[in-house]
């Protein structure tokens, strides 16, 4: 919903659904693996967890209530054999570590680095990444690690904006550290921010429309109101920090008209 109303649409469109994981997963599966993580809890739920690297262990199971489970659905993307992607680690990833940062932590100038590496030369996979840096900023998803692409398309492509599930967690926390690659190359696409701007105006307050588009999901209310009120917050920062990069470099090559073959926009042109 919010990357629609972003008008990115590099998210698989999706539904909310309540789901009954005995009848509709764990009965029906032909997937071994995935039914031998299927298990009962004390409280007499069912439960499953999956196959995975990181984090399918009971400790991190999905149980329901005692077998229904509210789901977001996603339109299933192509086989790999029929579209294959490919994954990229993020440049901006995270550490991980509780001892060791990263490297774009500890060098201000790391963009600079970056933008002289393949396919981030191309000032186009940048502003597609930024992109997905501010969706991931209002919704305050700190997890995103790495993306994917269509190998069909080289790097002509969009960027798919999967793997969204630790978004929305802390309505209270606007963690910064999300918006480095926007305040370390101070750059973003003319169509994003006016988009942003609009979403800012009394008319159509970013906070208002999302709610009325989750309104039509079969699981309304999927946000409480502190999520919808720090997305408009959130919003806020966004556009104090490009305006900020606009500041520090008078106005020229932050803007950049990704409809007129990425040409520079002066700050006149807001």
């Amino acid at each position: 919903f919010l990357e629609r109303i972003l008008d990115f649409r590099r998210i698989p469109p999706v539904s909310g659904r309540l789901v009954n994981i005995t009848k509709e997963i764990r009965d029906i599966t032909t997937d071994e693996k995935l039914l031998k993580t299927f298990f009962i809890s004390p409280a007499g739920n069912v439960c499953f967890f999956g196959v995975c690297s990181y984090y399918c262990s009971t400790e991190h199971a999905l149980c329901g209530k005692p077998d229904l489970l509210e789901g977001s659905m996603a339109a299933l993307l192509p086989e790999g054999k029929m579209a294959k992607r490919h994954s990229w680690r993020s440049p901006w990833r995270r550490s991980y570590s509780k001892t060791k940062k990263a490297e774009w932590e500890l060098n201000q100038n790391y963009c600079t680095q970056v933008r002289r590496t393949p396919p981030y030369d191309q000032t186009s996979r940048l502003l597609n990444l930024i992109d997905m840096t501010v969706l991931d900023f209002l919704m305050g998803n700190m997890d995103r690690h790495h993306y994917e692409t269509f190998e069909t398309f080289g790097n002509d492509t969009f960027l798919l904006h999967l793997d969204n599930g630790r978004g929305f967690g802390r309505h209270s926390h606007d963690e910064m550290s999300i918006l480095a690659p926007l305040w370390q190359c101070c750059i973003i696409k003319k169509s994003t921010f006016l988009r942003l701007q609009l979403l800012a105006t009394e008319p159509y307050r970013l906070s208002d429309v999302m709610r009325e588009s989750l309104a039509a999901d079969r699981l309304s209310p999927v946000l409480f109101e502190p999520h919808l009120k720090a997305l408009d917050r959130r919003l806020q920062k966004v556009l104090v920090m490009v305006k900020n990069c606009m500041k520090d470099g008078e106005g020229k090559g932050v803007l950049l008209d990704d409809q007129e073959g990425q040409q520079d926009v002066t700050s006149e042109q807001e």
